[in-house]
């Protein structure tokens, strides 16, 4: 990529920031402010089971949308409306309508996520997506250090209300920020005017899966790296129990372990970025499907905090360059034409596995001691990991993960 056309990359990831960092600084903010008014730490879980309730409410009809409407615009429209909607929250009296609220918020999300997505595969050229990647996981992990450090120094200046307020003017200024950035579908008008009705994704579910028996390698892996996302949810979901009650760490002490957490994503982004034309698309998803739930592994036999703090930040090294190595290979096998239908219809199952997993873990642990849970979670995690390198590293399937694939036989497309 020219120097002259880093310029709309370097924006995106900007906007990318701000939108993140302030999405951390909502969800403390949320959290403290639920507990405030009802004192249950179970009105607080209610908010993380609306994320994946949203996106199996969403993701049926979401990627139909994503794909027929301007990727650009979109963005724009949910982060306005995102930035009013979090805006209003501090107002709202009624617990119930608070839900309510969250609820469509995490709908907007998981409508952007997928809208993201691909826009930035069409902006991004195909030989610089892998780099690209590294700086967006890079600024990702930069959001998980700073969004806590800045809600914590806003709930020490203020309230939580404000802090919440903040996040709606990082929205907005992200909107702004999107504004900027090129339109690429300028061409496609007629297309994104089409009407989405019941008949219209009844037709996409068809396409979808008619377009995953054909291309099976493609499928395979992307429902197989969806494992590592709901092998985390569960073992997350555990985390911080684990560490304070097993552990017997302080609040602190688990805060800067968390911290250790980003610092390990950070360099490993960085990493990433900075030898990108010596590390092979399947080398990054093999080391990161292994090592991550290694990390795991270590926290889960640890004593004290050193040893905690090396799993936490052997997962996370890892981790960033699992999901380099993977979305570069989901924006250069699946068509744009599809990216939003593909991923949302996935995603359902992802959503379902996530909340199954989850409750099955802290049904577990509830009834039995945390550490043998958290364990035999992450021995199957790493399993999953040995899994993912027997199909990435087939030789038959070597073209999948090169840069520039143009040679490999042609998509069965819908």
């Amino acid at each position: 990529m020219k120097k002259t056309m880093w310029r709309y990359p370097l924006l995106l990831l900007f906007g990318i920031g701000v939108s993140n960092v302030g999405a951390w600084i909502y969800l403390i903010a949320l959290n403290l402010i639920v507990l405030d008014r009802t004192g249950s730490p179970l009105a607080v879980s209610v908010l993380y089971i609306l994320i994946p309730i949203a996106t199996l409410c969403s993701n049926v009809w979401s990627g139909s949308l994503v794909d027929r409407l301007n990727k650009r615009n979109l963005m724009i429209f949910l982060d306005l409306v995102r930035a009013l909607l979090i805006f209003s929250l501090p107002y709202m009296n009624s617990l119930i309508l608070m839900y309510v609220l969250v609820f469509i918020i995490n709908i907007a999300n998981s409508i952007f996520e997928p809208a993201s997505m691909v826009y930035m595969t069409k902006l991004i050229p195909k030989k610089d997506r892998q780099r690209f990647n590294a700086l967006r996981n890079f600024i990702n992990s930069s959001g998980f250090i700073l969004g806590p450090s800045i809600a914590g120094i806003l709930l020490m200046m203020g309230s939580p209300y404000a802090a919440i307020q903040l996040n709606a003017l990082a929205l907005f200024i992200s909107a702004i920020i999107i504004l900027l950035l090129p339109n690429l579908e300028v061409r496609e008008e007629n297309m994104m005017s089409m009407k989405v009705n019941i008949r219209i994704i009844k037709d996409d579910w068809r396409k979808i899966f008619s377009f995953s028996r054909s291309n099976r390698h493609i499928t395979l892996l992307y429902i197989l790296f969806s494992g590592i996302t709901i092998f985390m949810a569960a073992l997350d979901s555990l985390e911080a129990v684990f560490a304070t009650e097993v552990l017997s760490l302080t609040e602190s002490a688990y805060g800067f372990l968390v911290s250790i957490a980003g610092i390990g994503i950070i360099i490993g982004s960085l990493i990433n970025a900075l030898f990108t034309n010596s590390l092979k698309i399947n080398h990054l998803i093999g080391f990161g499907a292994i090592f991550t739930p290694l990390g795991y592994i270590i926290f889960a036999y640890s004593q004290n905090f050193i040893w905690a703090s090396i799993g936490f930040f052997t997962l996370t090294f890892a981790l960033s360059f699992a999901n380099t190595g993977f979305f570069t290979f989901y924006q250069n096998n699946v068509p744009v034409n599809i990216m939003g239908r593909f991923s949302s219809l996935l995603g359902i199952v992802e959503a379902l596995l996530i909340i199954l997993f989850t409750v099955t873990a802290g049904i577990f642990a509830e009834l039995l001691e945390i550490r043998p849970i958290y364990l035999m979670g992450s021995l199957a995690f790493l399993v999953l990991g040995v899994i993912i390198n027997i199909v990435i590293f087939d030789k038959s399937k070597k073209v999948y993960y090169e840069r520039d694939n143009t040679d490999r036989e042609p998509l069965r497309n819908v």
